[in-house]
């Protein structure tokens, strides 16, 4: 089924209004669904592990959670992450009206957050690093940068990704294939928001208490 629908006026548009069954677009994107599926059983069992080793006996000779974690720090993060999510989402709003130019600017801010939550998560990291504190130190501490670290990957992932949108959206315009991906990229970046708020909580205010 075509992604396009024509409105009264003449205007090409790129979503379907109304209940017209199954298209390309949902197809694809339930596909996708089904690998978030298997990409929150991941983060579900490094959960577990990260609830298992947080206790004394696995912190060996290296410091507990509440020595290491800076939940305002992470704040920032958090604030990082989920405005950019909010810059995504205006993105996606401005796809419905065929604006290139709002979908790409919005991305675009969407990156730069995004950049800004890996560049404050790489400080944590070269800190934790300095003091001596590594993933061989204690099984408390492999588990932690695994969980962080695993989490910081797939928001790399996304910048890449949204990297490649804004080179194939000026080449391809929004056919159905970019609006297909980029629905797509938008529950992959709103599954890794979801994410980092689950870390927060449970790493960073559960670690400091």
């Amino acid at each position: 089924m075509d992604a396009h629908v024509t409105r009264p006026g003449g205007t090409p548009d790129l979503w379907h209004y109304g209940d017209e069954g199954h298209d390309l677009i949902a197809t694809k994107t339930l596909g996708f669904w089904l690998y978030m599926i298997s990409d929150a059983l991941i983060f579900g069992g490094i959960f577990a592990a990260y609830g298992v080793l947080d206790q004394p006996m696995d912190y060996a000779s290296g410091p507990s959670a509440a020595q290491i974690v800076h939940p305002a720090a992470a704040f920032l993060q958090t604030i990082a992450v989920l405005t950019s999510v909010l810059a995504y989402s205006l993105a996606t709003v401005a796809m419905k009206t065929n604006n290139k130019t709002g979908v790409m600017l919005g991305i675009a801010v969407s990156i730069v957050l995004a950049c800004i939550f890996l560049g404050l998560e790489f400080n944590d990291f070269a800190n934790l690093f300095a003091q001596g504190f590594t993933p061989d130190t204690s099984g408390f501490l492999s588990v932690f940068f695994l969980l962080i670290a695993t989490h910081g990957l797939h928001m790399i992932f996304g910048v890449l990704w949204m990297l490649v949108m804004l080179v194939q959206i000026p080449k391809f315009g929004l056919n159905a294939d970019i609006v297909m991906r980029l629905l797509n990229l938008r529950l992959f970046w709103q599954f890794q928001a979801s994410v980092w708020v689950c870390v927060y909580i449970f790493v960073y205010l559960r670690g400091a208490s």
